[in-house]
């Protein structure tokens, strides 16, 4: 039993020391202030938000994440870095309120975006944004980096769908099943063809799909994505949303909230070892190759260590509470909106 699983309060969740587990440095991109106010300024003027989401929006700090998961990117990628980001949280919040039939039809709009970023004429805001951030980042991104984008993000639609389709119902999966449609729903796969837009990599096929490389993609998506669910857990059940690893480890395993707390911080843990480990392992394919390689995996390890941080910084999870929850790892339960 660890030492938090006995501080069980009914009233406060107490947090795994996450990033003083994480062995990566933490790096900062220099163009960070300047990308990010004109980040901002696209996609507020691409879509009409809210006088509430735009305070949200200014809180999330996604340039922040940005310069800390990109930040060897020249300008001109890293500006593009940040309209993704700050897109796919736009995106993100999008699809929280989409049924099955608006998802289908979202996913339409974007794909054809994608695939035909200058002939295809998009409808809706969300498509003239993809069209917009795409046509830059496609006219430097390898082939290879620019298919598994597509790809990866025809994924998150599927699971989003089946997303959609378990809040309808009310459905909790099972974690082997939850763990498989989260690594979609997390947007991470198509970060990860990012890395290679970010860093002008040209890396085949042959080596993406090694499974040590999958392997430490899995790892690094599942350290970003259960650590998510862990920090987000708490605005997350105060909104009555299921789609937890912390609600899906409680129904699976019997567990009170802070023993399901401790358990997924543990599968955290256990993501940082499964990727090193995964690393040392990577064969040579010479010294090109490997050099780009490298490059990409550190990038996954920014992006590990990047959330952690960013986490904390952010307002999406805690208000501006962000720094002192960090310091005292542990947060008050709050109480479920009628």
């Amino acid at each position: 039993m660890t030492v938090m699983a006995t501080r069980r309060r009914s009233t406060r969740i107490y947090f795994p020391d996450l990033i003083s587990r994480c062995p990566f440095p933490l790096r900062y991109n220099p163009y960070c202030e300047r990308a990010s106010a004109e980040s901002k300024t696209w996609l507020m003027s691409g879509c009409k938000l809210s006088k509430k989401k735009r305070a949200a929006f200014h809180g999330l700090k996604g340039g922040l994440l940005t310069a800390m998961c990109y930040p060897l990117a020249d300008y001109e990628q890293f500006r593009v870095c940040c309209d993704w980001i700050n897109y796919l949280f736009h995106l993100d919040n999008i699809c929280d309120e989409m049924d099955d039939r608006t998802t289908v039809s979202t996913a339409s709009e974007i794909i054809g975006a994608l695939r035909d970023p200058h002939g295809f004429r998009p409808s809706s805001a969300v498509g003239r944004l993809t069209q917009s951030f795409w046509r830059r980042l496609s006219s430097r991104a390898s082939a290879g980096a620019q298919r598994r984008f597509i790809e990866a993000f025809e994924l998150f639609f599927h699971a989003v769908a089946q997303q959609a389709r378990d809040r309808e119902t009310g459905n909790i999966p099972d974690l082997e099943s939850y763990i498989a449609m989260r690594r979609d729903t997390s947007g991470c796969k198509p970060c990860w063809a990012l890395i290679e837009y970010a860093n002008d990599l040209d890396l085949p096929d042959w080596v993406m799909q090694h499974p040590c490389v999958r392997g430490l993609e899995e790892a690094a998506n599942d350290l970003v994505t259960w650590s998510n669910d862990i920090f987000s857990y708490n605005v997350e059940q105060a909104n009555g949303d299921t789609h937890n690893m912390i609600v899906v480890v409680q129904t699976q395993e019997k567990l009170d909230l802070q023993a399901a707390v401790d358990y997924v911080g543990e599968l955290c843990v256990g993501c940082i070892d499964r990727f090193l480990a995964l690393r040392d392992a990577l064969p040579s394919w010479g010294p090109d190759i490997d050099e780009q390689l490298r490059v990409y995996v550190d990038g996954l390890g920014d992006w590990m260590i990047g959330n952690l941080v960013w986490s904390f910084e952010t307002e999406r999870y805690f208000g501006r509470a962000g720094p002192k929850v960090r310091s005292e790892l542990s947060v008050a339960l709050l109480p479920r909106r009628k």
